[in-house]
């Protein structure tokens, strides 16, 4: 029998010995010293960056701001303070002080004696006090720097005042957009952010599990009897077909978002506007025309559809095939070994990709636009056929505005975007962790 050469050895299967062996685990561990630096290192240069700019939104989202009237409010009502009024003392107030033409214009709209109190006092701080921003600052600025302000304000503006200022409050999630900084909110955006998410989620995930189900549980099983010629041609189109598929899920994980919404805009609002307008059920509003809370949602079903087929599929991979031999063991069908057996064990895996979808879809802006998505509005949407805006593009048009009081708002939007994306992650990994744990015990 011929022998290996000495070369041949030392290159296949030859683990070096003595001073070899030191240095060959001295250069080993001194590589993994210089990896773990490197991971060290970029990890905290990306936590660095992200608390700079959590500290950019919070110190633009709280803050100062310097507001002057052109009356005093004390001295409109003699001495007492307006929210001490009632609401017939305020329309008499109304009465009394508005011009001629503001007045017939109002009451045309409505009637002042029926309008409610929150009405009746935003007129009057708009036409009679006329409250007027002179200046915004932010939290280190009106922290830090309050005397130099101050200073300013009264040189500038005597009749300013200078307070703290909150962007964030009950009031900026109850209320509907407005063209004033002061009166401006997000309910209509957070809700139509809400009903967007939700169908989203609805579409998308029964959708890319059935698939991921078929990729991995179904695909290997041949559709036609392979003992005779045309049954083995036809499988063999078939397998390509498959691989096809499966071929472009992954590349569709990386398509711009923005063919999403040329997609939606071509397919959803244009060739299906009966169906997403709601005129085929009589449930649309009439002026939507295809651009509706349903277009958007299939269209971000679309867009994180891979993520979703991709992620559950490496989930059911993961599940061992002695779980399936011992269900077949048992007589279970391939249904019910897929129902009972595989689903539970890979739904936490399922549920993370679900979660990085979910996280994508809730930040997504240029496929909306493209779909129809409104930059200002003030109805709340009411139903998958209404019109609709979102969080994201309510604060990229906010960020346009030159006023500073819009980007301070913008912040504030950021915040309460933040806040409803960490907690619907945080509810998806309690449910993940419950199931997980369940499972194991």
């Amino acid at each position: 029998m011929r022998q290996p050469t000495p070369e041949a050895s030392r290159s296949v299967g030859h683990l070096p010995e003595g001073d070899a062996s030191r240095r060959n685990v001295a250069q080993r561990q001194q590589r993994g010293w210089w990896y773990e630096r490197m991971l060290l290192a970029t990890t905290s240069f990306a936590i660095v960056i992200l608390l700079v700019l959590l500290y950019n939104i919070v110190n633009d989202a709280f803050g100062g701001i310097a507001e002057q009237t052109a009356i005093d409010p004390v001295e409109l009502t003699g001495g007492r303070a307006i929210t001490e009024l009632t609401d017939a003392e305020l329309v008499t107030l109304l009465e009394d002080n508005l011009r001629s033409r503001v007045r017939r214009n109002l009451e045309r709209e409505q009637p002042l004696s029926e309008r409610t109190r929150d009405d009746l006092l935003a007129i009057i701080d708009r036409e009679l006090i006329k409250r007027e921003v002179v200046g915004v600052y932010t939290l280190t600025s009106y922290m830090f720097d309050r005397d130099r302000i101050a200073a300013d304000l009264a040189e500038n503006f005597p009749r300013a005042t200078l307070s703290f200022k909150s962007w964030i409050s009950p009031a900026f999630l109850s209320t509907p957009m407005s063209s004033e900084p002061s009166n401006a909110g997000i309910r209509t955006a957070l809700l139509g952010s809400l009903w967007v998410l939700l169908l989203t989620v609805v579409i998308a995930f029964p959708l890319g599990i059935g698939a991921a189900i078929f990729l991995e549980e179904y695909e290997r099983d041949l559709p036609f009897d392979e003992r005779s010629s045309l049954g083995r041609a036809l499988n063999r189109i078939y397998n390509r077909v498959n691989a096809l598929i499966a071929l472009n899920i992954y590349n569709l994980a990386g398509v711009p978002s923005i063919i999403y919404g040329i997609l939606g805009l071509a397919v959803f609002v244009r060739a299906f506007e009966p169906f997403t307008s709601g005129a085929a059920f009589s449930g649309g509003d009439g002026t939507a025309n295809g651009r509706t809370i349903i277009s958007a949602a299939a269209t971000m079903a679309l867009l994180v559809l891979p993520v979703i087929i991709i992620s559950s599929q490496e989930a059911i991979r993961a599940v061992p095939n002695s779980l399936r031999q011992a269900s077949y063991g048992l007589g279970a069908t391939k249904w019910q070994t897929i129902w009972r057996i595989v689903l539970p064990n890979a739904l936490p895996g399922i549920l993370t990709g679900t979660i990085l979808a979910v996280s994508r879809a809730i930040g997504e802006t240029a496929p909306l636009i493209v779909v129809g998505a409104s930059t200002f509005i003030v109805s709340d949407p009411s139903g998958p056929f209404s019109k609709f805006t979102v969080l994201p593009i309510q604060i990229y048009n906010w960020t346009s505005r030159p006023q500073e009081e819009f980007r301070a708002i913008a912040a504030a939007a950021i915040i309460v975007l933040l806040v409803m994306l960490l907690s619907i992650n945080a509810v998806a990994i309690i449910v993940r962790n419950y199931l997980r744990q369940r499972r194991v015990g």
